[in-house]
């Protein structure tokens, strides 16, 4: 996942591109839904398919579950990687080219007349369908940030989760219908004219992307999107899947090829100028880690009911395949449902809650149901799951747009989507080890005990994620209490977040880097400034921001760069100093919320500062106006560069850069680790003000232009 975003200046919105009227409208979300529909599509109507395929390619059905695993291997690789693609060539252009491959792949499943041409049909398939949901992901956060809306934009992305989730319900249904009609060549024949429609509405509503294709050469383009990184993720998900696939026996090299091959990826990652999978984010920032995490153990257990019951329910209970789809209809359902009542909730803390109490009381009632249980009562378990499934999946959706960087949507969505898929897989191991002696009321017992460990460690997760109930006060405009702010007095809490509109910087098109001065670590110091509890509480977003600061805190550990935190605090002899006509600081020694040794006034706990950093406690709002001397320590360490993050931008930024102006520093400001209390006055310093002084970066540009240098 990249660091912070594209390493692309934000575009600038004008009036004649912003959109007008409802920004989601019909023309918009349409092809987007469509597009994310085409992967369950696939995963759901192939099962009707199965036997058909065999009879006709005269190969015994077993063979033929190849088809289904080389789709959910295939989409757990494609998803993240399609989504840096769209990050790095534009979403628009990505989930156009995914529908296309839809559309080719479903002409080669169509003609085929053979298990290897429906096999690369399917991965065709795969890859393809695997643009759809990361892309949209981008497309949607694109369009809030163009219309100003702070707040995610629910009930849009409540509709890719329900249409998803009604597109599994009836899935099998629709297969059935059209294989009887069609035969089995209609399980791929019927992406053409989906994706036909998919695409025309695309070209027809979605918007093009800004910015223009730049390859560069080879080297720099497989450097941009980190092309190992993706191969090392892809080796190490593969050999984890085969190992998954093959329980209850025990698959040895599988595991070690797994284990060797994901320490490789981490070390490699560690490295990367621009990671695929940024694991120091992963490790920074733990909301959007715990995301993932509960996301995939909630897949698990609903997937091991799934595919645990439908089972049961035709060996045990005598039904036909057909019957027992039927029976989990219900559960598709209220998945579609839940999904749409939890979009429309502004919080995600409690939703999430419930579905962690529900997927326990689900794995508690499956402890009861045997051979002489109604069918009424079977069809009520499975229904909590429904609800379950429908809850958590929005919800969790929601906390990964709201915490994941911007820029990175993408990447950070696909991977959401791969740790489904190996709850899935995973739910499908745990089944086979359940029912490897037969398929008994015992071993759905069993299912139950592993799902009623999985349900009671998701709820303890999500009850002590204290970071859940923080999103949930900032995105209903419910601020924590007592935050203040020491810089200029601010401004009533915005309604919308503004975008920082950089000026606009060349990029050289044969290597990809940008004509910016480049950026020589050893002689250039990162100020991470004021980024504080009593300070983080008064800016708009104060998660991301501080997320950016981690990540340019990773930029500077791994490029060796000089690394020094600045703080405000008072002392008390600071305070007694302060003169009544400084209306800024007077009225913090009146308040008490500037006083040093205080938890507010430390360092957020999530910038570990290391052995060899500074940390300067200022008196002022000027980082130079510090206990420490600053200006000696800096020319101590020959440093001659700074690059500036801090809160806010009219306080601490502003008198800062403009003091290391007149001191002769060659200076970078980063403008998406800097944030105001008044979105507007961020606007014009960055826009009007600043750019006269200082190159206006963010913080994904910082790799690619320390790498020039190195």
């Amino acid at each position: 996942m990249p660091s912070a975003g594209d390493t692309r200046t934000p575009e600038r919105i004008s009036e004649a591109g912003a959109p007008r009227g409802n920004p989601f409208g019909a023309r918009f979300v349409a092809p987007l839904y469509l597009g994310a529909s085409l992967n369950p599509v696939n995963s759901s109507i192939i099962a009707t398919a199965l036997v058909a395929i065999a009879a006709a390619l005269h190969i015994p059905v077993g063979d033929t579950a190849i088809l289904i695993s080389s789709l959910y291997l295939t989409s757990a690789l494609a998803q993240p990687a399609a989504g840096r693609l769209a990050e790095e060539f534009g979403p628009r252009r990505i989930f156009v080219a995914g529908i296309t491959l839809v559309l080719a792949a479903g002409i080669v499943g169509s003609l085929a007349h053979s298990l290897t041409a429906l096999i690369v049909a399917r991965v065709l398939i795969g890859a393809g369908t695997s643009a759809g949901y990361p892309a949209a992901m981008l497309l949607i956060r694109r369009r809030a940030e163009q219309a100003g809306h702070e707040a995610p934009p629910r009930e849009v992305l409540g509709g890719l989760s329900i249409t998803g989730a009604a597109t599994v319900a009836v899935g099998p249904a629709i297969g059935g219908l059209l294989i009887g009609w069609a035969g089995w060549r209609a399980a791929f024949w019927i992406n053409i004219p989906v994706a036909a429609v998919a695409l025309f509405l695309a070209l027809a509503g979605i918007a093009r992307d800004p910015d223009p294709v730049r390859f560069g050469s080879p080297r720099a383009l497989a450097s941009r999107i980190d092309l190992l990184g993706m191969l090392g993720f892809g080796g190490s998900l593969t050999a984890l899947m085969v190992f998954l696939d093959a329980l209850p026996r025990l698959d040895r090299p599988a595991l070690a090829a797994a284990l060797v091959l994901a320490a490789a990826l981490v070390g490699w990652e560690l490295r990367a100028a621009q990671p695929f999978l940024d694991v120091r984010l992963l490790v920074a920032n733990g909301a959007l880690t715990r995301t993932y995490l509960r996301n995939g153990l909630t897949l698990m257990g609903t997937y091991v009911i799934l595919y645990g019951l439908t089972q049961w329910l035709e060996v045990a209970r005598g039904l036909s395949a057909y019957q027992a789809g039927l029976m989990l209809m219900p559960m598709g359902v209220l998945t579609a449902l839940a999904a749409r009542v939890v979009s429309r909730r502004a919080a995600v803390r409690w939703p999430l809650v419930a579905c962690a109490v529900l997927l326990l009381v689900g794995a508690v009632a499956t402890l009861f149901v045997g051979s002489n249980t109604p069918m009424a009562a079977v069809i009520c378990v499975t229904a909590v799951f429904g609800l379950t499934s429908g809850a958590g999946t929005v919800a969790n959706q929601t906390v990964l747009y709201q915490e994941a960087p911007a820029a990175a949507l993408g990447t950070a969505s696909g991977l959401l989507r791969t740790f489904g898929y190996i709850g899935s897989i995973a739910s499908a191991a745990i089944t086979g080890t359940a029912f490897h002696r037969g398929v008994s009321d015992s071993g759905l017992h069993s299912i139950a005990w592993v799902l009623v460990a999985i349900s009671a460690l998701v709820l303890v997760m999500t009850v002590l994620d204290r970071q859940l109930a923080r999103a949930d006060r900032h995105h209903t405009n419910q601020p924590p209490a007592g935050a203040r702010n020491p810089g200029p007095a601010p401004s009533p809490q915005p309604t919308r977040t503004e975008l920082p509109r950089t000026g606009s910087r060349s990029t050289d098109m044969t290597t990809g880097t940008h004509t910016a001065p480049a950026l020589d670590p050893a002689r250039t110091a990162l100020l991470l400034m004021d980024f504080q509890p009593v300070v983080l509480g008064a800016v708009p977003d104060p998660e991301g921001v501080l997320a950016r600061a981690g990540e340019a805190l990773a930029w500077a550990r791994a490029h060796g760069a000089h690394v020094v935190f600045v703080r405000v605090a008072l002392a008390e002899k600071d305070a007694a100093a302060v003169p009544a006509h400084n209306k800024t600081f007077s009225q913090a020694v009146a308040a008490g919320y500037l006083t040093d040794g205080t938890a507010a006034t430390a360092v957020h706990e999530s910038l570990k500062a290391g052995e060899d950093d500074l940390t300067v406690r200022k008196t002022r709002i000027s980082a130079f106006a510090s206990d420490t001397d600053l200006r000696a320590e800096l020319r101590a360490r020959g440093v001659d560069t700074l690059v500036l993050a801090g809160l806010s931008t009219s306080g601490v930024v502003l008198t800062t850069l403009r003091q290391a102006d007149d001191e002769d520093y060659r200076l970078f400001l980063l403008a998406d680790a800097t944030a105001d209390p008044d979105p507007e006055v961020h606007r014009v310093l960055m826009e009007k003000v600043f750019p006269h002084q200082a190159e206006i970066i963010s913080t994904a540009d910082l790799a690619a232009l320390s790498t020039a240098v190195e």
